[in-house]
């Protein structure tokens, strides 16, 4: 059972991650992310995805007294791909229908909405000025929001770096002749074929006792921080005509819980093997594991995977987060580190 400890561990070392670490992106630690690129200085982040598609994004300054203000700078990969520039500010008593953006000598006067995009025709300009600026400021009537600047050039150039643009006259940073050709291209997201389990059977609840048995409860002793809960709190799914699911909750955090997913035979010899990393509630509808965790107790900075089930095991499908806590209810932004289509 050395397996099953060396997961366990990574999971709660994982929760403790993301509770330690508001400046940087727990979720660009994960396997996944290995072919990805991720990447923050100061008061900005990057996250490019497995198919070279970038998003940059930055915040309120961290030791400062503006509320939560941020801008998402999204672009895909390849030869004169645009950039797309959107907004999104914060306030417990604001709720503003128009905003206006002002960045060094160019200002927006009218973008609607507390989320709204730039006019793509604004874009380039205010690319420029975000490059000389310390700061931006957005404002609604009285209300105003400082969004800092700082770290901003090093995450944009390093976008520039991730698809190939550096020297090239669509570089954001770093502009340069060589062609538009020579920019690396958009990669194709996977395809993963998810199979739905089939329908659940009378007596499925009885095999909880005997697969746990087989997992063997000495084994689990220790690892599961709030203990090993009873058989009756635990889950069986039906997968297929002979395997099954058993999902035991465990690994609970102060702000964050995990569950232990084991696939096993439906009868003697059971078998069961623990699904790696695996981790999450397992929707039987869809044959899908979906786990969140959030950076901090109120909410600010989730970390997302999926998984769905291909009729042998589980497949991860999608991987995304929050870049930093910086104060925004349920995240202000969901950057994907991994995506896929399915068959």
């Amino acid at each position: 059972m050395r397996r099953l400890q060396d997961v366990i561990g990574r999971r709660l070392a994982l929760m403790a991650g993301l509770l330690a670490m508001a400046a940087f992106p727990a979720w660009a630690q994960t396997p996944s992310a290995s072919k990805t690129v991720s990447f923050s200085h100061k008061d900005w982040a990057l996250q490019c995805d497995n198919t070279r598609t970038c998003r940059a994004v930055g915040y309120q300054s961290e030791s400062g007294d503006s509320d939560p203000v941020s801008m998402l700078l999204t672009r895909k990969a390849g030869p004169d791909e645009p950039v797309e520039v959107q907004l999104q500010v914060y306030a417990e008593k604001a709720d503003p229908s128009r905003l206006q953006l002002r960045v060094g000598k160019f200002t927006l006067p009218a973008l609607e909405g507390s989320s709204p995009k730039v006019p793509a025709a604004q874009v380039p300009r205010l690319i420029q000025e975000l490059i000389k600026a310390e700061d931006a400021m957005v404002s609604a009537g009285k209300d105003l929001w400082t969004l800092s600047l700082a770290g901003a050039n090093a995450v944009l150039l390093k976008m520039d770096e991730a698809q190939g643009r550096i020297g090239t006259a669509g570089a954001l940073v770093r502009k340069g002749s060589k062609p538009e050709s020579s920019v690396l291209p958009a990669l194709p997201a996977p395809v993963i074929k998810g199979v739905k389990p089939v329908a659940a059977r009378k007596g499925d609840a009885a095999l909880v006792k005997p697969v746990l048995a087989a997992v063997g409860r000495d084994e689990l002793e220790g690892q599961c921080t709030g203990g090993i809960p009873e058989a009756s709190e635990m889950k069986l799914h039906r997968l297929t005509e002979r395997k099954v699911l058993l999902e035991i909750p465990c690994a609970m955090g102060a702000y964050n819980f995990g569950s232990l997913l084991f696939i096993a035979n439906d009868r003697p010899p059971y078998q069961p093997e623990l699904q790696g990393d695996v981790d999450g509630e397992f929707d039987p509808a869809k044959g899908t594991v979906q786990s969140s965790m959030k950076g901090r107790g109120i909410g600010d900075c989730w970390w997302v995977r999926e998984w769905v089930f291909d009729g042998k095991g589980f497949v991860l499908t999608g991987e995304r987060g929050d870049s930093m806590c910086r104060g925004f209810p349920g995240g202000a932004w969901q950057l994907p580190v991994l995506v896929t289509q399915p068959q």
